[in-house]
């Protein structure tokens, strides 16, 4: 695999420049930072959260958890983490725990933590466990206007 389809897609549509970056397998956040020589805290990650109404997603700093008080608090929805097994539905197109961060792509709702605002240099997973993709903090922060912003993380 490489760049899932939904996301290449996704970049390609809203004129996005990219880089890939292809690093040892990894299977955390940790792993993936020390495999492709990046730091943590410039990952962006997803974490798919759900109540019910469905599901949605939070977008972090690689090095941060989700806060899921402020969450809850901050849009007054009462969320709890999603199963892995329910997201392969979800991303159908990426491989189990390489989610790229970009809900709005895939139809979810989608919240981005303060914290990844002030980023000149942004990484995320392509949909596999060998790839980054690099993208400019304008330009991803770009992508990221009408979702709602919040501090999620701690």
């Amino acid at each position: 695999m490489s760049m899932s389809e939904t996301v290449n897609s996704y970049l390609l549509n809203h004129n996005v420049q990219y880089e890939l970056v292809h690093h040892p397998i990894s299977y955390s956040c940790r792993e993936t930072a020390r495999a492709a020589h990046v730091n943590e805290d410039h990952i962006a990650k997803a974490v798919i959260v759900k109540d019910a109404k469905g599901y949605a997603m939070v977008v972090l700093a690689g090095s941060d958890s989700i806060k899921m008080h402020a969450l809850q608090e901050e849009v007054d929805r009462d969320f709890e983490l999603a199963k892995e097994a329910e997201l392969k539905t979800l991303f159908s197109d990426c491989q189990t725990g390489a989610i790229p961060p970009f809900g709005q792509a895939y139809g979810l709702e989608t919240y981005l933590d303060e914290r990844l605002n002030s980023l000149a240099n942004i990484y995320f997973e392509a949909g596999d466990h060998e790839n980054l993709v690099h993208v400019y903090g304008d330009e991803f922060h770009e992508l990221f206007k009408g979702v709602r912003h919040g501090h999620f993380s701690h």
